[in-house]
């Protein structure tokens, strides 16, 4: 390239193509490599074909088995160079570049000479065309790949692997400045006019180089993973389709296809730094799909929304009220008053919906009906059963009164400014009333009147609203900051350590999330406990900073990756970037 982009040259070989794919923004195509041989899987989840919300993990990817080989077929070992505009996939004939044509097409620059690929794709049907070929997948679901080269093709054949599988063998010789491409699209018309591929390749800079340069600057400490980031920001973000009706970033772009709710709420703290637009869409494209009755969806995706689940328990799904939070942090950020007025009446439809279907005892305060619908899927919260009044939601719905007041006063609605700021102090009082407990110095969550007998960080929520008497926060200040239950080297586990149901590994039952650190962040600095505030950042910085990815939650002890915490996390990429610029600019970095 004709110009040097410094966040490219930083962020060379981060995109590892084993865990972490090469990918692109709005792209469904995600790129892997194994032992020498690239994959290809499609970001898609296609329930029309399984009926199954998960299947998609198992799917076998839509291409496997990719190699280069030399002129008579023998495949050619690779050396691999990663960047977040390239691939380059070094063999004894030279470099094999590979870059995004668009959304949709990939695009292998050839080396001068002879040589070849082949791959296996998983389809059903192919015919062979004069500058190579279309392979489809029929049914249900319809994809097609279409290959396509400008170099003068040697040999060009198709041939059956097994049930639905094909493998594709071409040969070539190129002058050097020629070019594979595989468009792989549901789309009836496909992609196969190759011009200039050096400016393909130049333009994939620029786009990457643009998005990093309109990012604040952090300090020296946090560059690396900073920008890594914002790749992650930037990468996991999927095209609109059917329900998907606006650009959206998923939570992990393989391992969680769709858009969940409270995740695009977090999500939207990090684009609010750079695009406004895309920040408020995070929240819009749930409200697109309010229900009549106000609820809004546990998450979207392509073909549909899921908005009710049979399992572990039959009832609606939703996920935490936190949408009037988010979009006041976006207010914050630049004073949009008519986003406010586009989003009031949603925003009363929800909390209303909250009140009016979850508060089954009549008390002032909610439950949770699905354990899906706090967020905290196998949190030992649930272990008792549905439903649970728990303290973090109605620290949420507190919270969400307290942003309603804001929002109001802002657009002129007076008279629901006072209503809805009574309403926050009356559900923090109701909190005490109901859950506290002196003795224990903990608020209790609990099941058909029964308290449930676990010590989770939720216990201590309440503290978030910055409306708790001083004796009780002094008590939940002493659990939080005590090693043997919260403060642990990377805190803040979701269950006490000394709690017998605490797991570092498991989900939610131990390990660290930096989405709840961000929420105690702030409820710290609410009750004036600054310098404490400053230290849970300062661990959860450096917590994400030391691996080479961002994970879905880390281990409380080591800040390790646990076994199943998914790559390439949203949420936890926003908030770190969120919080490096904080500490940035309040000369807090290390």
């Amino acid at each position: 390239m004709e110009w040097e982009s410094p966040y490219l040259k930083l962020l060379k070989n981060r995109i590892n193509l084993r865990e972490v794919p090469f990918t692109e923004r709005g792209s469904r195509l995600l790129v892997y490599q194994n032992n020498g041989s690239i994959h290809i899987r499609l970001a898609e989840r296609w329930f029309k074909r399984t009926g199954q919300l998960s299947a998609y993990r198992k799917r076998p990817p839509i291409i496997e088995h990719f190699r280069f080989t030399d002129e008579h077929g023998q495949v050619l070992p690779i050396e691999t160079n990663s960047y977040p505009h390239l691939v380059e996939f070094c063999t004894p004939i030279g470099a094999f570049t590979l870059t995004f044509w668009d959304i949709e097409t990939l695009v292998f620059i050839l080396p001068p000479g002879k040589g070849g690929v082949q791959f296996q794709a998983n389809v059903d049907q192919a015919h062979l065309e004069r500058r190579g070929g279309v392979l489809r997948v029929t049914g249900e679901i319809r994809r097609s790949i279409a290959y396509t080269t400008n170099a003068r093709i040697l040999s060009n054949r198709i041939l059956s692997a097994a049930a639905d599988s094909l493998v594709v063998e071409l040969r070539y010789e190129s002058s050097g400045a020629q070019a594979l491409l595989l468009n792989i699209t549901p789309r009836l018309g496909y992609n196969r006019y190759i011009d200039d591929v050096q400016q393909h390749l130049e333009d994939a800079g620029r786009r990457w180089h643009a998005w990093f340069a309109a990012a604040p600057p952090v300090a020296e400490p946090y560059q690396a993973q900073y920008y890594y980031a914002w790749w992650v920001m930037r990468a996991g973000l999927i095209s609109t389709r059917y329900y998907t009706t606006r650009e959206a970033m998923t939570p992990s772009k393989f391992y969680y296809l769709g858009v969940w709710q409270w995740d695009a709420y977090f999500h939207a703290l990090a684009y609010r730094y750079i695009d406004r637009q895309l920040a408020r869409d995070q929240l819009r494209i749930l409200l697109d799909h309010q229900r009549e009755d106000g609820m809004l969806p546990d998450a979207v995706h392509d073909e549909g929304l899921v908005t009710h689940l049979d399992f572990p328990v039959e009832a609606d799904v939703t996920k935490p009220p936190l949408i009037a939070w988010s979009a006041w942090k976006l207010f914050e950020m630049d004073g949009d008053r008519e986003f406010l007025e586009e989003i009031y009446e949603p925003l009363v439809r929800w909390n209303h919906w909250w009140f009016e279907k979850n508060d089954l005892d009549h008390n002032g305060l909610c439950e949770y009906q699905h354990p899906f619908s706090s967020g905290l899927d196998d949190s030992p919260l649930w272990d008792a059963g549905m439903p649970v009044e728990a303290p973090d939601l109605n620290t949420y719905l507190c919270l969400q009164q307290e942003a309603l007041a804001k929002i109001a006063r802002v657009i002129g609605e007076k008279a629901d400014a006072i209503k809805w700021q009574r309403r926050a102090d009356s559900i923090a009082q109701k909190m005490i009333t109901h859950m506290w407990d002196s003795q224990a110095g903990l608020f209790w969550a609990s099941h058909l009147k029964q308290r449930v007998e676990v010590r989770t960080i939720f216990n201590l929520f309440p503290l978030l609203t910055g409306r708790m008497p001083e004796a009780i926060t002094t008590k939940l200040l002493a659990h939080l900051t005590n090693p043997d239950e919260f403060w642990t080297t990377y805190p803040v586990p979701t269950v006490a350590v000394s709690d017998p149901q605490f797991n570092p590994d498991q989900m939610w039952r131990g390990p660290t999330w930096t989405n709840v650190n961000y929420l105690l962040i702030e409820g710290l600095q609410r009750n004036g406990q600054v310098q404490l505030a400053n230290e849970l950042q300062q661990r959860t910085l450096h917590m994400v900073s030391n691996h080479p990815d961002i994970f879905e939650y880390y281990q409380p002890f080591n800040g390790d990756k646990p076994p199943k915490a998914a790559p390439i996390f949203g949420w936890s990429a926003s908030i770190f970037i969120d919080l490096a610029i904080r500490a940035s600019q309040e000369g807090l970095a290390p």
